[in-house]
């Protein structure tokens, strides 16, 4: 939806501020506003406009002395406005007004009433509160500089240069200086023995329909992103069922090397099957290359499956703004939830098993959600994530282990989710997609794209200086030139040791190589067990 920076403390040059915040303007295209409270603290927004356009424009002043800035979407805001917060006087219809009012009739302690994808700042006086959504659908920094000033923005980019340290803002949390950071986000599927609940194949059907639903909230055209595997086919499948009901089409989007990719024929196949307005996109390797400079600035990461996936998708989400289109639905999280990777059909045990899904959705502000938000909102382009809606979490989290697990069902990844969806009568998604083998994105563009693109990093590093790599980086040295090449782009645009810090590697488990490529299992039906095997990536 947009990019925020707060600044708590005073001395702050206004026109620096306006331009640390103008670092993050591909956030937010429509307009911008920067507020300079009676304290003296900053407030800024770059604003994408979805909900209330014409006078949703952020900072939004409370009944009282109250501001806040906020990026995502209160999905549950009329709710609000017509119960808790039927006493208040609002200025807008902005969905993101709530916020505001909730931290004046609450105090601190709102944050779980609030059902969406969200970061956001509050300022009244001195007193002041962020927080994050509980997955981390929305990115959100935090640091400190060297007078004591605090600081808060949507990426990094804006304060690594001012802060002497820096983190991210860590997901279902709030902070104030009074109480520090809180953990209000508390589900009881954190803890891996409560995953006792029986499958039923219908609530998960329902609850990820209403889990869609929610995310259809726009005053502005919404598409979305069809790679053609289970996930998007799915949430492609449900929002094409709620639009037709409202007479509306949908816009559907893909992306490959050529129509002959893995990805781009499935998604032909959904599209047709749908009756969506499909629209197919290509890259080559070429010009996927040429973009990992600004790609990894966009990006702030130097993760390996981030960078490998980002290039499709900052591709894609171009084409899909310059059509016109400013929100998308996309898959991310279902993997993670369901076991969906192929390594999961190696856990040695159901415990084993329940325990990595949710440290995978955990960590999905690491990797996937970084790259969902920043690769799209890099275009201005907002993506909404169905799996990851708190009720479906609850649901599908907490099924026993031994549904899921894909040694159960032949080696099946995912098998109670299709099945949930395996309707014969009223078909969701023809049969040879609902039952495809799970495809990384980053491969089903075409293998070749990860195959190329590693050869061409062996091309610009020596193995001196890969050698050298744990001397050159002290945290986190790359052990392949794939890894080197991203770590030392990264490291020119964010030098700084809090910069790297905040990068976290995604590795599989329970397989001999640790690429993260999906190829990289046995199972995989066109596996490489050798591909990038030179090393752990990062």
């Amino acid at each position: 939806m947009c990019g925020i920076l707060a600044i708590i403390g005073k001395g702050k040059d206004e026109q620096l501020v306006m331009e640390l915040s103008k670092r993050m303007a591909h956030r937010g295209p429509d307009e911008n506003d920067l507020h300079i409270t009676e304290k003296g603290h900053f407030l800024s927004h770059e604003r994408l406009s979805i909900v209330d356009l014409h006078s949703g424009k952020q900072p939004i002043q409370g009944t009282k002395t109250a501001y806040m800035v906020h990026n995502g979407e209160v999905y549950n805001h009329q709710e609000l406005r017509d119960g808790v917060l039927k006493e208040h006087t609002f200025r807008t219809k902005s969905d993101s007004e709530v916020i505001v009012h909730l931290y004046e009739e609450f105090g601190y302690d709102f944050c779980d009433k609030i059902d969406g994808d969200f970061a956001f700042v509050v300022i009244d006086g001195d007193d002041y509160m962020a927080a994050r959504d509980p997955l981390g659908v929305k990115p959100l920094y935090y640091g400190l500089d060297e007078r004591g000033r605090i600081y808060f923005s949507s990426e990094m980019k804006s304060i690594a240069d001012q802060c002497k340290t820096f983190s991210t803002f860590p997901p279902g949390h709030y902070y104030t200086s009074k109480t520090g950071f809180v953990k209000y986000y508390k589900p009881e599927y954190e803890y891996y023995a409560k995953a006792d609940q029986d499958l039923d194949l219908d609530l998960i059907r329902t609850t990820l329909t209403e889990a869609t639903r929610k995310r259809l909230m726009a005053d502005v055209p919404i598409g979305v992103l069809l790679s053609g595997g289970l996930d998007s086919s799915l949430t492609s499948a449900i929002a094409s069922r709620l639009l037709k009901v409202q007479g509306k089409d949908l816009h559907s989007f893909s992306i490959g090397l050529s129509p002959d990719s893995p990805d781009a024929i499935a998604a032909k196949k959904v599209a047709d099957f749908l009756g969506t307005q499909h629209h197919e996109i290509y890259f080559t390797v070429d010009e996927g290359i040429q973009i990992l400079e600004k790609l990894i600035w966009q990006l702030e990461t130097y993760d390996v499956t981030s960078v490998r996936a980002s290039v499709p998708m900052y591709f894609l989400s171009k084409a899909v703004t310059d059509l016109g289109v400013k929100v998308v639905l996309s898959g991310e999280g279902a993997d993670e939830i369901f076991g969906g990777y192929l390594y999961f059909r190696n856990a040695p045990t159901a415990e084993e098993f329940q325990k990595e899904t949710i440290e995978r959705v955990q960590k999905l502000f690491t990797a996937d959600l970084l790259r969902a938000d920043k690769s799209t909102m890099a275009h201005g382009l907002e993506a909404r994530v169905p799996f990851l809606d708190r009720e479906f979490l609850n649901v599908a989290v907490r099924i026993k282990p031994e549904e899921k697990q894909p040694k159960n069902y032949d080696g099946k990844e995912k098998y109670i989710l299709r099945k949930a969806f395996d309707t014969i009568e009223d078909p969701y998604l023809p049969a040879e997609v609902l039952w495809r083998q799970k495809e990384q994105f980053s491969d089903g563009v075409g293998y070749n794209w990860i195959d190329e693109l590693i050869a061409y990093c062996a091309t610009q590093v020596t193995d001196e200086q890969l050698d050298g790599a744990n001397v050159e980086f002290q945290y986190n040295a790359p052990t392949t030139k794939e890894a080197y090449l991203y770590r030392s782009i990264f490291q020119k645009h964010f030098p700084q040791v809090s910069a790297a810090q905040t990068v976290r590697k995604w590795i599989p488990k329970w397989q001999e190589n640790e690429d993260p490529s999906g190829r990289a299992n046995a199972a995989h039906v066109k596996a490489d067990t050798k591909i990038a095997k030179t090393g752990i990536t990062v």
